[in-house]
């Protein structure tokens, strides 16, 4: 229904970037499927492959649920289940060669560094990127049915002294080339919902 999102890295606050989804559930829609682009931590992920998201690490540190509470929501709620199990399992038979993992986002707009990637792959984070979190979060607070996908698009450098670097222009080729099949899923998926 979307196509792209504001982000923190622009000057939007976590509020304003998880507005989309509180008019979409203020218009009844339950389910949310989000997707992004996102740095590979894990070394067994290739560029271009399709993890879901099994769980986050939100490493923004701002949540879209700060400030005034809304009365007919709870102000704490559970985020265990932040990322549908059933839906999970749906994609995971529809292709089960989607990748499940770890996603953490980061401020940017700037890539991640080595000591950062490091840390990450400390943490068990599969991927990073630099949205999607305060969406979720959002979501759960609605009580929404959240599924997140993370397109691979680049394997992250965490050697100090190579010479890769991560280029934008490739990352936007790579997210584009991974669409027929991540739209292949979701148009199985979408009737089972």
């Amino acid at each position: 229904m979307m196509q792209g999102r504001v982000h923190l890295y622009e000057g939007y606050t976590a509020h304003q970037c998880a507005f989309p989804v509180r008019v979409m559930h203020s218009w009844g829609i339950r389910t949310l499927l989000l997707t992004n682009a996102a740095g590979g931590i894990n070394k067994k992920f290739l560029t271009g492959d399709l993890m879901l998201i099994a769980d986050h690490i939100n490493l923004l540190f701002q949540n879209p649920c700060v400030g005034r509470n809304d009365p007919e929501r709870p102000r704490f709620f559970p985020m265990n289940d932040a990322y549908s199990p059933r839906l999970r399992k749906i994609v995971q038979e529809i292709d089960p060669e989607v990748r499940s993992g770890v996603y953490a986002a980061m401020l940017g707009p700037s890539y991640e560094t080595p000591a950062e990637i490091r840390m990450l792959r400390l943490l068990g984070v599969d991927a990073v990127g630099m949205s999607t979190v305060n969406e979720c979060i959002a979501a759960r607070h609605l009580d929404m049915e959240v599924l997140g996908f993370s397109v691979i698009t680049n394997a992250t450098v965490d050697e100090d002294l190579s010479e890769e670097k991560v280029e934008h222009s490739e990352v936007v080729q790579v997210g584009k080339a991974a669409g027929p099949r991540l739209r292949s899923i979701m148009l199985r998926l979408i009737p089972q919902i």
